[in-house]
């Protein structure tokens, strides 16, 4: 990591590109600069980014950001075949411990999880919006296909008159 590091600052340097206008070119803060030019792996969170701000930064600088980036996954590979099984294995009990106290519900940014509660308001609404309709529906027919003139038959008016009609009163 220090070879590639002394790479970037050396080709910098010759450039004449000071490490603030670099920084601000790449949109980076200078002290990320800094660190990847003094090989110094461990200011960095995740080295995925620090593969990438790599060949961001040998891109840049005109160098063949391939090759730089072969240079690293060679570094990474070597660093990481050197951890012990035992480090190994005292990592992943602590991440275990930790993860545990954490939660014991192992959560994906994929999984949907249904609420519940909505879902009980959502039957209300749905319910009461069908009655409206149901209601509405009926009201419009009530309005349009009442016929008046239906209810009378041969002169006849009212219940009371049919009823009289039909009994001869």
């Amino acid at each position: 990591m220090k070879e590639i590091g002394e790479k970037l600052k050396e080709t910098r340097e010759s450039m004449g590109i000071s490490i603030e206008e670099a920084a601000e070119d790449l949109k980076l803060k200078p002290s990320q600069l800094e660190n990847i030019e003094a090989g110094n792996r461990d200011a960095f969170d995740d080295i995925f980014y620090l593969k990438y701000f790599i060949r961001d930064y040998s891109k840049y600088l005109g160098l063949d950001h391939e090759e730089m980036v072969e240079e690293f996954n060679e570094f990474v590979f070597d660093y990481t075949s050197k951890i012990s099984l035992e480090d190994i294995r005292k990592a992943s009990k602590k991440s275990e411990k930790s993860a545990s106290k954490q939660s014991k519900k192992i959560v994906s940014p994929y999984t949907v999880e249904e609420n519940d509660k909505k879902s009980i308001p959502m039957v209300l609404v749905v319910v009461l919006v069908l009655l409206i309709v149901c209601l509405l529906a009926y009201g419009i027919y009530a309005f349009f296909f009442n016929d008046d003139d239906a209810s009378t038959t041969n002169g006849i008016n009212s219940k009371k008159e049919i009823s009289y009609v039909l009994v001869g009163r």
